[in-house]
């Protein structure tokens, strides 16, 4: 592929970067609740910390500017949450790259071997968008899209299936925002050929799915092997979703038989992970060993994925589960959420002779789709199983509290579940890693807007009550309208009176006394 950045596609890419910014710039002139100093203060701050051995997009010196066109902006009490949201975001536009297809986004801020081109890796395209999905310039996730569906299959060495991914579901979370019906019926056709070809490649005459635990993005597990080809939780979760998300996005293109084609997809992939999946001795979703076509002996945290989409039934034996998230001897360390149960024999046995052990360390990686899995445990299901929104916002504090290095903010790939250490020490492809979420968490699960179809916007906090007196998140762009949500107990931080407010274009379409889940209708 021709990587010189000719004239017309630089000419198409600078119109597309100035029609973007004067849209945001427009939504800007809304009246906002949340000033910019706090930002401003947090990014001088990352900016002095920062070497900045490697530029992209946009570097250090325009950072405040792009955050401000882009990113809604949140305070609350948790300084530990806010600063490491901000922190976040500073993070994530380092990632971001202007190329001749289009803008793209990285996972490692160093070159890598095994990446496409670019340096794209797919493992955690997922996490990319979801995240992504909320920045006001809309184009730079319509064209990472577009990339991994248009661009790479025609590179010399396609990339996006060296790793399991729940692409198309991203791509529906993603058109939950915008609500861009043109762009998905761009994208069907080509979701649909994707994952067929994953079908072929992947799938057993059982009908889920098998992966290596490294092509997982999960090596040196207890239950997985790099060359053992087992069925596992994983990619026939994202599978599910994948299909879910196929379904729903067909009947938006107006194709009622790919839309009953991947329903009935999703059917059976559900009844599949329930029956061959479920251990019921141990109350856990496993992996299904290829050696013994029996599940494996220990609890890893890979079995809470199947509530990131929604997939188990609504039973009590399935939130059982929830109950090892808590208990020390199961995923809960000092440090936050381990990626196997403490109390197996094998757990961090491997070393760190390779720098990408799953067998008990913390992944933020992980971390994010559990705390997405409870999320949708707290908000879509009846039996919960002593889990609440203290579990969720405790878990959530201590993620936020481990980004830190030499008592200051990082972000790298994996760390010790008891000092906080991070494994892969100072090696530079560990900065910055791009390999999760946390403002996603932050705005879509923590302060609750929950994404939907129509003109109606549904907000369910999961802050726990009595928590924090006062917080805003706000210039949040969705469906069309600048969002503001605000708490004010009291009426005293923010003078707009007491109790939860809601605002669409800086007025206010719904407010309450107490701070609960509220459904709002958006002006026409």
């Amino acid at each position: 592929m021709d990587k010189e950045l000719t004239m017309s596609k630089f000419k198409k890419i600078l119109t597309t970067a100035i029609l973007c910014v004067a849209v945001t710039a427009s939504y800007a002139q809304n009246k906002k609740f949340v000033s910019n100093r706090a930002l401003k203060s947090y990014v001088t701050y990352f900016n002095k910390i920062d070497t900045e051995t490697i530029k992209n997009y946009v570097d250090n010196a325009h950072a405040t500017a792009w955050m401000e066109q882009n990113i809604p902006l949140f305070e609350c009490p948790d300084t530990t949450i806010e600063k490491i949201y901000y922190y976040r975001w500073w993070t994530f536009r380092k990632h971001l790259k202007q190329t001749p297809d289009g803008f793209l986004v990285d996972e490692f801020i160093t070159p890598v071997n095994w990446a496409g081109v670019y340096n794209t890796v797919s493992s955690a395209v997922g996490h990319q968008i979801r995240e992504g999905r909320w920045l006001h310039n809309q184009q730079y996730m319509k064209d990472y899209i577009s990339f991994w569906l248009f661009v790479d299959p025609k590179t010399k060495k396609p990339h996006a299936h060296a790793f399991s991914s729940w692409l198309d579901d991203a791509v529906y979370n993603y058109y939950l925002i915008n609500l861009n019906q043109a762009f998905v019926k761009q994208v069907v056709p080509a979701l649909d050929a994707d994952y067929k070809l994953w079908e072929t490649e992947k799938q057993t005459p059982s009908g889920l799915f098998w992966q290596f635990d490294v092509r997982d993005a999960m090596e040196e597990s207890i239950s997985g092997g790099r060359k053992v080809k087992n069925i596992r939780p994983t990619i026939s979760s994202y599978m599910y979703g994948n299909a879910n998300a196929l379904s729903k996005m067909a009947s938006i293109a107006g194709n009622d038989t790919l839309q009953k084609k991947y329903a009935a997809k999703a059917v059976q992939l559900k009844k599949l992970v329930q029956d061959s999946l479920w251990d019921d001795t141990a109350q856990f979703f496993k992996v299904k060993l290829a050696a013994t076509s029996k599940l494996s002996d220990a609890r890893e945290e890979l079995g809470y994925i199947p509530w990131y989409f929604d997939l188990p039934d609504d039973k009590a034996k399935y939130a059982e589960q929830w109950e090892q998230l808590v208990n020390p001897k199961g995923f809960n360390a000092p440090w936050g959420i381990t990626t196997a149960e403490r109390r197996h024999p094998l757990f961090r046995t491997h070393g760190t002779g390779h720098g990408c052990e799953w067998d008990g360390a913390l992944w933020p990686y992980a971390t994010s789709q559990t705390l997405t899995g409870l999320a949708n445990l707290l908000n879509d299901y009846k039996n919960q199983d002593g889990m609440s929104a203290e579990v969720f916002y405790n878990e959530l504090h201590k993620y936020a509290a481990s980004h830190i290095k030499r008592g200051v903010p990082y972000l790298g790939e994996y760390q010790d579940e008891k000092t906080g250490y991070w494994l892969k020490g100072d090696n530079p492809r560990s900065s910055y890693y791009n390999h999760s979420t946390f403002c996603d968490l932050v705005i879509n699960d923590l302060v609750g807007i929950r994404p939907r179809t129509d003109n109606r916007l549904q907000v369910k906090p999961l802050i726990p009550e009595g928590k924090w007196n006062w917080f805003c998140l706000d210039q949040v762009l969705y469906h069309g309208h600048m969002i503001t949500i605000l708490w004010d107990k009291t009426g005293s931080h923010y003078h707009k009176g007491k109790g939860f407010h809601i605002y669409a274009d800086g007025k206010e379409i719904m407010q309450s006394g107490s701070l609960k889940p509220l459904l709002a209708k958006l002006p026409s």
